[in-house]
């Protein structure tokens, strides 16, 4: 049996993606199908804290470079970290990459994650956090992308907006913060791929971190933050 409480944070958190989905359309996994997966594992691990425009700089000047990914794992890594400065920590993510690389070839002998297509959801998801540089956000965004399962990634903006709204304790972490949004939305992929892209690009229009512009945001009047009832601070 549900608690009172979780029965009307499910009610907001579907009140929250309808008003989100009404003033930023609803967004199609379809997008995604059949793409080749495994560049977008690396590109994702480019992109932690790093914009789009420079995760995808760097990952061209790596691909540009070697165009081969057995030359990429077995490249001068000082050289690699060079291609992949637009990046941030890029001698990290160089690092990360090769070893990446070396697993995945020693254990499958070819570079894919194609295979995870059979696996239980949980066994693919410890698998790939199992992987050098590979986080929970990463290791999600690919799974609901690319394979989808029913997982949510949180990113910054997820993470704040779910903190200001009260659908999480505003000091839940974005780990802990994965687990209970789950538990607060249905557990369908499209659902969920909905909430994660339209609550980012709230988070990007209006629940900035500095200076939200809480006059114009369609969910005013769902903001615990705006209204005061917690501390996650409504204008840092």
């Amino acid at each position: 049996m549900l608690f009172d409480f979780d029965v009307e944070l499910r009610a907001k958190a579907q009140e929250i993606l309808k008003r989100e989905l009404a003033a930023y359309g609803e967004f199609s996994l379809e997008q995604h199908r059949d793409r080749d997966i495994f560049p977008r594992l690396i590109k994702t691990m480019l992109s932690h804290r790093t914009t789009h425009a420079d995760e995808r700089a760097a990952y061209n000047n790596m691909w540009n470079h070697y165009g081969d990914w057995d030359k990429i794992r077995t490249a001068d890594p000082a050289e690699l970290t060079q291609l992949l400065a637009p990046s941030r920590y890029p001698e990290a993510k160089a690092r990360n990459i090769q070893k990446t690389l070396t697993v995945i070839y020693e254990e499958h002998g070819a570079y894919t994650i194609d295979f995870l297509h059979e696996w239980p959801t949980q066994d693919a998801l410890e698998w790939l956090l199992a992987l050098p540089g590979v986080g929970l956000k990463t290791a999600t965004l690919l799974l609901l992308f690319y394979f989808r399962r029913p997982v949510m990634p949180v990113d910054t903006h997820v993470h704040r907006v779910s903190k200001r709204t009260g659908l999480i304790d505003s000091k839940t972490s974005a780990e802990k913060a994965h687990r209970r949004l789950l538990e607060l939305l249905p557990a369908d992929p499209h659902t969920l791929y909905n909430f994660h892209r339209a609550t980012l690009t709230h988070g990007q229009r209006y629940c900035h971190y500095y200076n939200p512009k809480c006059a114009a945001c369609p969910l005013q009047n769902l903001c615990d933050a705006y209204a005061g009832k917690n501390d996650a601070i409504a204008h840092p």
